[in-house]
């Protein structure tokens, strides 16, 4: 009888040390957009280096910027590499600090938002009534695109007809198809196209720049966790490993550097303007 109880006893501690195990072995969870092709595929070398590292992590995808910021609210994710309208609204929500942010290989790691219409469209002028009575095609919850578009003084007075695109991309083949009469569009995707759209060019573009694709963590995540990834991508740029450089040519970067809520001025600014509070939830009415 004895030696059944100390059975019963050594079962129930092996398993209450596996679940503790378990637990203590829970992948730091990384949101990611499954509407930008290939996105899983090219983070999946970041994650072996981070492994390497000591951190195991895994990929949860989302199937865009909105869907992915009620994601990471909801705490189905630890973290999330984010634009930076996503990522302001996090910060304005206290619900995410940012910590890092990779530096392409061209050597930048902010965007702005520019305007593209027709050849020979008026140029912007920077108010409402350069929009009044068009279509205009942006994406949602972007700095380069409806958040700007609403950070701009009586834009409700313009009657404008808008509409949500998938991506920067997909916003300016629209306007070059005829679908919109002005696109908003993040400059990157817009430098890197323009030569396929010879018909429509930049009228336009905003004065500030906003972090791109920082890695945001959210506030439950732990921290100690949070900071050792930060240390293990900050290292990157100077690590010569076969992991380290799969991880930059996959993502197209020289490494990531450190972000703070300062290098977000602009963009905060820009969505308080546009009407974002710590109530918003990513969707306007």
């Amino acid at each position: 009888m004895k030696t059944k109880s100390l059975l019963c006893m050594l079962l129930m501690v092996f398993m209450v040390s596996l679940m503790y195990g378990f637990a203590n072995a829970a992948e730091f969870k990384i949101v990611i957009m499954q509407d930008d092709k290939g996105a899983a595929e090219k983070y999946q070398p970041l994650l072996a280096y981070l492994k390497k590292n000591g951190v195991d992590a895994s990929l949860v995808g989302a199937p865009n910027y909105t869907a992915a910021a009620k994601m990471f609210t909801a705490g189905e994710g630890d973290a999330m590499f984010s634009g930076s309208g996503v990522a302001g609204t996090l910060i304005i929500k206290d619900l995410a600090v940012p910590s890092i942010r990779p530096l392409s290989k061209e050597g930048y790691s902010t965007y702005w938002a520019v305007i593209i219409a027709p050849k020979g469209s008026p140029k912007f002028t920077a108010s409402a009534d350069y929009f009044r009575g068009k279509r205009v095609i942006y994406c949602a919850v972007a700095s380069a695109g409806e958040f700007f578009y609403r950070s701009i003084p009586n834009i409700k007075t313009a009657k404008t007809t808008t509409n949500m695109a998938a991506s920067h991309g997909a916003a300016i083949d629209a306007l070059a198809k005829g679908a919109a009469d002005v696109a908003i569009a993040k400059n990157r995707v817009w430098d890197k196209e323009k030569g396929n759209y010879p018909t429509i060019e930049k009228v336009g573009e905003d004065k500030g720049e906003n972090p791109d694709m920082t890695l945001m963590i959210s506030k439950k995540a732990d921290p100690k966790i949070a900071s050792k990834i930060s240390e293990a991508l900050l290292s990157l740029k100077g690590d010569t490993s076969p992991e380290a450089q799969t991880v930059k040519e996959k993502l197209s970067i020289q490494g990531y550097i450190k972000t703070t809520k300062e290098d977000f001025k602009h963009t905060l600014s820009l969505l308080k303007k546009a009407g974002v509070t710590k109530t918003f939830d990513f969707k306007f009415e």
